[in-house]
C-alpha cells in the first residue's frame, strides 16, 4: 500500500514543480594535477600487475614444460630426484647456458637449440628400461667453431667410485686439489705421476644409486676441484690428443647418460650387464689355485739362476701356477733370449718341463732402435709413424728408445702374434705377460693406419694380442677390454705402507678396477717392486701382511722370496698359500664362473651387502669375496690388532666366534702377526 506525502524540493511531481525556481550556477573546477598523476601510476601499476602475473604464469607453463620423470632442467644445469623427491644428482652447465626460450617438450624428450653463445643441439631423454631404473640420456651438441663442452657434477652429499687406477688411490674417491681437465686415456703413474692408470673406464657410481657413463665418441677430458667437491666433464679437439671425425672437424659433444635405481648395487647391476664387456672363458684355474713365481726381481737373471731359483721353490715346499720369466732378451724388440745370459736355452726350458713347471714368457710393444727388429718395422711399416710421413715415431720407455708398434696395422698384428708364436712352439713356453700398452708412451704428435679419434683404443688393441694366449696370459693395461679373458696386473706397488702406491693402496685399487668391470685381478708382486732400506729387502713386517692380504686376492704372486728372510717367513708363506689354494681360490673359482654372465666383482665393497649401512660406503680396509667371506687385514706397522666393522647380520670369525648384533664394530680386535681376520657370514 502506497502512503502520499508532501512533496518537497527535489522531488518529482505537481507540487515541487510549481515552487521550483532554478539554481544559481557554479563554477565546475578541473581536476588537479596530483590526481591526474595517481591515476596514471595506478594505470602503470595495474598494468604490471597484469604483465607479472602473464609472466609468472608463462615461467609456470616452462618450468612444467622443462621437468620430466624426477628431473628440472634450467639454464645453468639439471637435478634429478628420487622418488621421495630428495635432489640425488647435480649437473652444471659451465660451458654456456641454455637459452629457456629456445627449448621444447616432445613426449619424453627435452630440447633446446640455442645457449646464450649461440646455436646447438641439445636434449635430454628419459628412459625407462625396467621397473627400478631410470635413465636419462643427455647430449649437447656445440654448432659454434672450435667451442668446447664443460659440464660439472656435483659430488657432494655422496660418495663417489670409479674412473681410473690412480697414482694415490683412495675408496671412494677423494678429490685433491684443483686440475683443470686433461686428456682421460690410460697412462703410466710411474713415470707420471699426475697421469690416469692403465686400467680405467669412462664410468662413476655413487652411494646416491646415481651411475653415470661417458659415452665413447667423446673427446673426454677430466678435470675437479676439492673446494666444490665437484668432477668436471669437457669435450674438446683444441689442445688435445682426441681427433675429431672427419666430416665434422670443428664440432665438439658432450654426451651421457645417468641411471638411477633402488640401491647402489642394484643400480651398478644394472649398469654392468647393459655396458660392460664380459669375459667369454675363465683363465687357468691352476693360476687361481697357486702363486705365480716371477724372476722380475732377481738380481742378473739368466739360466743358471732361473734353474736354482725353480729349485729352490720346490726345495722350500712351495707349489707354483707358472714360472714367468722376465727381461731375457738381448735387445728389446727381439724375439728370443739373450744368447750370452742362455747359453742353452733349449736345455733350460726343458729341465723346466721336467721338474713340473709351466713357463710364460715378458713381452711389450717396443722395439729399440738398436734392434735388428727395427729396420724390418721400418721396412714394412710396422710402427707408429710421424704425422705425414712414414718415418716411425721414436718414443722413450724404461728401457731405452724405440719404435712402438702399431696394433692398429693388421700387417704389424699378424708380424707380432707370429713371433710369439714362435717363441711358444721353439721353447714350450704357455703364455706370456704382456707389459705396457697405455697411451702415455704414444708421441705427443703421431698417425697410425688407422686413425685414433681417442687415443686409448691403442690400449684396447694391444690387449687384444693377448686373446690367443688367454688361459695364463698377464695384462697391466686395459679399456673397453673387460672381454678379454687374462688376468689384469695392477701397476707396479712400491714397498711402503700408504696409499701412494703402497700396501694401503691394493684394496682401494683392486675395488676400484672391479667397479669398472675386470674381475680376473692380479695384484702386484707380494712386498712390492723397490727396495729402500739397508737389508736390500722390503720391511720384514711388511713383506708379511703383504703376503697375507695377496692370499685373499683372486691371484698370488711372488718374485722375491720368502726364504731371503727367515723360516718363520717361509713357514707363514707356506700357511697363506695353503689358506689361498682350499679356502680363497675354490670360492673365487665359483665367483669367478658367474663372471661371464654377470660381471659382478669377485673382490667385493662392503656396501655391497649393505645398501643402506653409511658406515659401509666409507671402509676402504675391508673387502667381500662374494657375498659371504670378509676379509679385513692389518695394513699398519707395528699392530697386532685393528678395528673391523661388521654389516649386520650373523658372522662366525676365523677364530670361531659368533657375532649376530650387527652392524659391529670390533675395537682393537686382537690379529698376530701370523694371521689374518677373516668372517664368513652364517645366516
Amino acid at each position: 500500500m502506497y502512503q502520499i506525502v508532501s512533496a518537497t524540493v527535489g522531488d518529482f511531481g505537481v507540487g515541487a514543480m510549481s515552487r521550483y525556481s532554478p539554481p544559481k550556477r557554479r563554477r565546475v573546477n578541473r581536476p588537479s594535477r596530483p590526481v591526474i598523476i595517481a591515476g596514471v601510476l595506478g594505470f602503470i601499476l595495474v598494468l604490471a600487475a597484469i604483465i607479472a602475473w602473464c609472466y609468472y604464469s608463462a615461467s609456470l607453463h616452462k618450468a612444467n614444460l622443462l621437468t620430466t620423470e624426477r628431473l628440472d632442467l634450467n639454464k645453468d644445469g639439471f637435478v634429478i630426484r628420487n622418488q621421495a623427491g630428495v635432489v640425488i644428482f647435480k649437473m652444471a652447465f659451465r660451458s654456456g647456458t641454455l637459452d629457456l626460450d629456445s627449448c621444447s617438450k616432445e613426449g619424453q624428450i627435452l630440447r633446446c637449440d640455442k645457449s646464450m653463445a649461440g646455436s646447438i643441439h641439445f636434449f635430454i631423454e628419459t628412459v625407462k628400461p625396467k621397473d627400478t631404473v631410470q635413465c636419462y640420456r643427455v647430449r649437447w651438441d656445440e654448432l659454434e667453431e672450435h667451442r668446447l663442452v664443460e659440464h660439472v657434477m656435483s659430488c657432494s652429499g655422496s660418495h663417489w667410485y670409479g674412473g681410473a687406477e690412480t697414482r694415490l688411490q683412495h675408496w671412494p674417491v677423494v678429490l685433491k686439489g684443483h686440475q683443470a681437465p686433461k686428456p682421460f686415456i690410460t697412462g703410466d703413474i710411474h713415470s707420471n705421476h699426475e697421469a690416469f692408470g692403465g686400467i680405467l673406464e669412462r664410468y662413476w657410481l655413487s652411494s646416491n644409486a646415481t651411475a653415470i657413463k661417458i659415452n665413447d665418441s667423446v673427446p673426454f677430458h677430466l678435470g675437479w676441484d676439492e673446494t666444490n667437491k665437484t668432477l668436471w666433464f669437457q669435450a674438446r679437439y683444441d689442445d688435445s690428443p682426441y681427433r675429431p671425425h672427419p666430416d665434422n672437424p670443428h664440432h665438439v659433444t658432450l654426451s651421457y647418460r645417468v641411471c638411477v635405481g633402488h640401491d647402489v648395487t642394484s643400480i651398478h647391476k644394472y649398469m654392468v650387464r647393459r655396458y660392460f664387456n664380459k669375459p667369454n672363458e675363465v683363465p687357468s684355474e691352476a693360476v687361481f689355485r697357486q702363486p705365480i713365481w716371477s724372476t722380475k726381481y732377481l738380481e742378473a737373471v739368466n739360466q743358471e739362476r732361473i734353474l736354482k731359483y725353480a729349485s729352490d721353490i720346490q726345495k722350500n715346499g712351495f707349489n707354483c701356477s707358472h714360472l714367468e720369466l722376465y727381461d731375457t732378451h738381448t735387445n728389446y724388440g727381439e724375439f728370443d733370449l739373450d744368447p750370452i745370459k742362455f747359453h742353452n736355452s733349449s736345455a733350460m726350458f726343458q729341465k723346466l718341463r721336467e721338474d713340473g713347471f709351466q713357463v710364460t714368457l715378458w713381452t711389450h710393444p717396443f722395439v729399440n732402435y738398436n734392434s735388428v727388429n727395427f729396420g724390418v718395422g721400418v721396412e714394412r711399416g710396422l710402427f707408429v709413424r710421424v704425422p705425414g710421413s712414414q718415418l716411425p715415431a721414436l718414443v722413450r720407455w724404461w728401457n731405452g728408445i724405440a719404435g712402438i708398434l702399431d696394433f692398429t696395422n693388421p700387417e704389424a698384428r699378424d708380424w707380432y702374434a707370429s713371433n710369439l708364436r714362435t717363441l711358444k712352439n721353439k721353447y714350450g713356453v704357455v703364455s706370456f705377460k704382456f707389459d705396457a700398452g697405455e697411451t702415455s708412451y704414444l708421441p705427443q704428435q703421431f698417425s697410425t693406419f688407422i686413425p685414433l679419434q681417442d687415443p686409448s683404443t691403442f690400449t684396447r688393441r694391444y690387449t687384444e694380442m693377448a686373446i690367443p694366449f688367454n688361459d695364463r696370459a698377464e695384462l697391466r693395461s686395459g679399456y673397453q677390454s673387460q672381454n678379454i679373458s687374462c688376468f689384469f696386473r695392477i701397476i707396479d706397488r712400491d714397498s711402503l705402507w700408504g696409499y701412494t702406491l703402497g700396501l694401503k693402496s691394493i684394496i682401494p685399487t683392486v675395488l676400484t678396477i672391479s667397479i669398472l668391470g675386470y674381475q680376473f685381478i692380479l695384484p702386484d708382486i707380494i712386498g712390492g717392486s723397490t727396495y729402500s732400506n739397508l737389508t736390500g729387502l722390503p720391511d720384514r713386517e711388511l713383506y708379511i701382511r703383504w703376503l697375507e692380504l695377496s692370499a685373499f686376492m683372486p691371484a698370488m704372486q711372488f718374485s722375491l722370496p720368502p726364504w731371503h728372510y727367515d723360516d718363520e717367513v717361509v713357514n707363514i708363506a707356506k700357511k697363506f698359500t695353503a689358506l689361498h689354494e682350499f679356502l680363497v681360490a675354490p670360492r673365487v673359482l665359483e665367483l669367478a664362473g658367474e663372471v661371464l654372465y654377470t660381471g659382478d666383482p669377485i673382490i667385493r665393497p662392503l656396501w655391497w651387502i649393505a645398501t643402506d649401512d653409511e658406515a659401509a660406503y666409507k671402509i676402504d680396509s675391508q673387502f667381500l669375496i662374494g657375498d659371504d667371506l670378509l676379509v679385513a687385514p692389518v695394513l699398519e706397522p707395528g699392530k697386532q690388532e685393528r678395528d673391523i666393522y661388521l654389516p649386520a647380520g650373523r658372522w662366525r670369525s676365523y677364530k670361531g666366534e659368533y657375532f649376530d648384533k650387527g652392524p659391529v664394530y670390533l675395537t682393537d680386535y686382537p690379529v698376530d702377526l701370523d694371521e689374518v681376520a677373516y668372517f664368513v657370514w652364517s645366516g
